[in-house]
């Protein structure tokens, strides 16, 4: 069995070991050692990462009592002791992180009667699963409020190693899922729990809790929240964001969220005025493309670029004012041909036949109503060479 040096100090983030095995499985090449500071993936907390001779370690697991450190680079084989350094970083952040969850969940849990079912120490953010379907704003506010207060009394947070039956005396908020030896977190008069995570000597380390918000999780409420560092970052981020917007937008912030509101209505607006116009100007085209046909029962164009959308728009404006014509519109793009096949009111021709017939000239697919089909394939030949083989079949 390793020996587990995250336990005994988790502010060690250097260490010295002999080396147990080199060895690889599915998920690659592992060291096992016989004592190791890197702390493995458990109870919703992450593992530590670092370097063991200054090759990355990328994961740790516990695998059949021993601690597999799976490295980037296999170890030379030859390799008997190992000099091993911990992310210090990643293990401060994930001690707030876990530490702010035991207080937020007790406090939860004490004020509300809302217990904690589950924990995600995520990369950004953490979450945890709390049962009820709701949670109001004077709720998060008074929770919020009480963490925040727990965190800068300094309580001391004590771990201990001890029985399943000397475990029951304290007021475990949750029965111990384990036979044998048990490691209980003690948070002083606000937290007794059993857990494997590492965790700061005192709450005053998590520094500060902000609550991000929360979204129903089946029947359940998911409380998503930053502790310590991370709030920091979250507030970096956001003062950021705010710096570029008032560049963009000469207002002081407190007006932010009614100036953007202004203009995405005024946006909406000017969208809908630009779909009206555009809707007019192709009118007016399918108009002249009408009476440049001269009466010709077979309408036919070829555009450059044009999209799909304003082609089946187009078409549509030219069969409503020409019923009793076909309408073959083509437009060419950079490698493919884009078609719409029309046929009007007053023509009983089933114009998926016509494509079915034509579409293997460009290797095509499409579809669509009787009379209006449209599609695209490669562009295997020129987009009016495309119109005349339709016409053909017409």
């Amino acid at each position: 069995m390793t020996r587990k040096l995250y336990y005994e100090d988790p502010y060690k983030m250097e260490f010295d070991s002999k080396v147990v095995k080199i060895d690889h499985d599915k998920s690659g090449p592992f060291v096992v050692l016989k004592e190791t500071a890197f702390y493995p993936t458990g109870g919703g907390q992450p593992h530590d990462q670092g370097t063991l001779n200054d090759i990355e370690v990328i994961d740790a697991e516990e695998v059949e009592e021993e601690v597999r450190h799976y490295t980037k680079e296999e170890l030379p084989e030859s390799t008997e002791e190992v000099h091993g350094i911990i992310d210090r970083e990643r293990r401060i952040d994930h001690m707030q992180q876990h530490c702010g969850q035991h207080i937020i969940s007790a406090v939860f849990d004490d004020l509300f009667n809302l217990p904690t079912t589950s924990f995600h120490l995520g990369k950004n953010t953490v979450t945890i699963d709390l049962d009820t379907e709701h949670l109001s704003e004077e709720i998060l506010q008074k929770a919020e409020e009480r963490v925040n207060q727990i965190i800068r009394t300094n309580y001391p947070v004590e771990t201990k190693w001890m029985s399943v039956e000397e475990a029951g005396e304290y007021p475990l908020r949750k029965p111990l899922a384990v036979d044998g030896d048990v490691r209980l977190v003690i948070i002083p008069d606000i937290d007794y729990n059993g857990c494997g995570g590492t965790h700061p000597e005192s709450t005053g380390e998590v520094m500060t809790v902000k609550f991000l918000g929360w979204t129903k999780s089946k029947k359940q409420v998911r409380l998503e929240f930053v502790c310590g560092y991370r709030v920091l970052d979250k507030l970096g981020q956001k003062h950021q964001i705010l710096t570029e917007l008032k560049q963009l937008i000469p207002r002081p912030e407190e007006q932010f969220v009614g100036e953007v509101d202004h203009l995405i209505k005024a946006s909406k607006e000017k969208d809908k005025k630009m779909a009206e116009l555009e809707g007019q100007i192709l009118q007016y085209e399918a108009r002249e493309i009408i009476s440049d046909a001269e009466g010709n029962k077979v309408i036919q164009r070829v555009f450059q670029d044009r999209p799909i959308k304003t082609l089946q728009s187009l078409g549509k404006a030219i069969i409503e004012e020409a019923s009793d014509a076909y309408l073959i519109l083509v437009s060419e793009q950079e490698d493919q041909l884009q078609f719409v096949l029309a046929s009007g009111a007053e023509i009983d021709r089933n114009m998926n036949e016509v494509a079915k017939q034509t579409m293997p000239l460009i290797e095509g697919k499409g579809g669509g109503k009787p009379n209006f089909v449209q599609g695209g394939g490669k562009k295997l030949m020129d987009g009016a060479d495309f119109a005349d083989r339709v016409k053909e079949r017409l």
